[in-house]
């Protein structure tokens, strides 16, 4: 027997659990994740910071609406997921320029030294600052959908693989682990295995491509200031901040990969904290534990999020990169709407952002 439902999510990371709570009491929603526990990839290794200035236009579009989202759900929570942490980009002035956006101010030298009194002056000759940046309570967030969904009837069911699915009727029919379900929609919200659960399903595959992304928290010899802001090279060669006494680092690398388990590899971590010692005076002594994570990205570098072009049924949530958490509540609100509307592979999206993140875009193919 095969438990039916409206909605099948695929996925349990940030993306698939905002959508399951976003959905769980308007339909039957179940959600899947191949893993023992949720968030256990990508969505566990955040950087745990939403930055208005970073990405295009639409990412940055939809980072303002999930800001404005989880400000309101704060609200609600005995404490909040957002706390107001700046971002702060240094480098040439020529890279600062190019990565610079309407949510950023220049500002100078002197004032990044301020800011941030751990960098090196001369080690860089320009600086922008986003006030309009937070951190992120990632898990506080993970755990807050996970019991929203749960509390409106949502299924979730963990350790559960993905061996079989196929179109069935007016609906899907997908095998997992020991389990079978029914839905009338299949929600791809798998990550870096979007394109194999597309295959797996019969569904031509979007050329989505993982990049490595590793971090660490290090120890220091001199703490920064609880107000320092993030501080990222604009030439995507580092970033740090403040984690308490501690820092989390990161190489900033974009390297591809093909779907796993990421672990860092040797020299990397090591290579940016000789770096860091030599541009800041932290005085990094160790590295207390390391980890990478995959940035999933379709060819134009804007998540995707809508109904398969030839494949009744099959919504694509997937594609988000570096953007996960800070687009999350708007997607899932996208989504959802797009979802319980009811549209198929012929609807064109109404909304110039549901538009730009279709599925259907020509500039998504490899």
């Amino acid at each position: 027997m095969s438990a039916q439902y409206d909605v099948l999510i695929m996925g349990g990371g940030i993306a698939g659990l905002s959508l399951a709570s976003r959905l769980a009491g308007h339909c039957s929603v179940a959600l899947v994740e191949a893993e023992q526990e949720l968030a256990y990839h990508t969505s566990s290794r955040s950087a745990r910071q939403l930055i208005p200035s970073y990405g295009p236009p639409v990412v940055q579009e939809l980072t303002m609406r999930t800001l404005e989202l989880l400000a309101s759900r704060d609200s609600d929570l005995r404490e909040p997921v957002l706390t107001p942490r700046s971002f702060m980009l240094v480098g040439s002035e020529a890279a600062v320029a190019a990565e610079a956006s309407g949510h950023m101010k220049p500002i100078t030298v002197e004032q990044a030294l301020e800011l941030c009194p751990a960098l090196v002056p001369d080690s860089f000759q320009a600086a922008g600052l986003d006030t309009g940046s937070f951190a992120c309570n990632a898990p506080l967030l993970l755990e807050d959908h996970r019991r929203s969904a749960l509390a409106a009837g949502a299924d979730i069911i963990t350790g559960a693989r993905v061996h079989s699915a196929q179109r069935l009727g007016s609906g899907w029919q997908v095998g997992a682990g020991t389990e079978a379900f029914q839905a009338g929609v299949l929600v791809n919200a798998t990550g870096a295995w979007a394109d194999e659960l597309a295959v797996l399903s019969g569904v031509e595959k979007l050329g989505f491509q993982p990049y490595r992304r590793t971090a660490a928290i290090a120890a220091v010899d001199r703490p920064l200031p609880e107000s320092a802001p993030m501080v990222a090279a604009a030439d995507h060669t580092f970033y740090f901040r403040a984690e308490g006494r501690d820092v989390l680092i990161s190489p900033s690398e974009s390297v591809p990969s093909g779907p796993e388990d990421a672990r860092p590899r040797p020299g990397d971590i090591e290579r940016l904290v000789e770096r860091l010692n030599t541009i800041t005076t932290l005085g990094i002594t160790a590295v207390r534990s390391a980890w990478t994570g995959l940035r999933t990205e379709a060819a134009d570098g804007i998540p995707v999020a809508g109904f398969d072009a030839e494949a009744p049924g099959f919504y694509w949530l997937a594609g988000q990169g570096g953007y996960g958490f800070q687009t999350s509540s708007a997607l899932a609100e996208l989504a959802a709407g797009q979802i319980l509307a009811g549209q198929g592979a012929a609807a064109s999206p109404e909304s110039r952002t549901g538009q730009a993140v279709a599925a259907t875009r020509w500039s998504i193919r490899r």
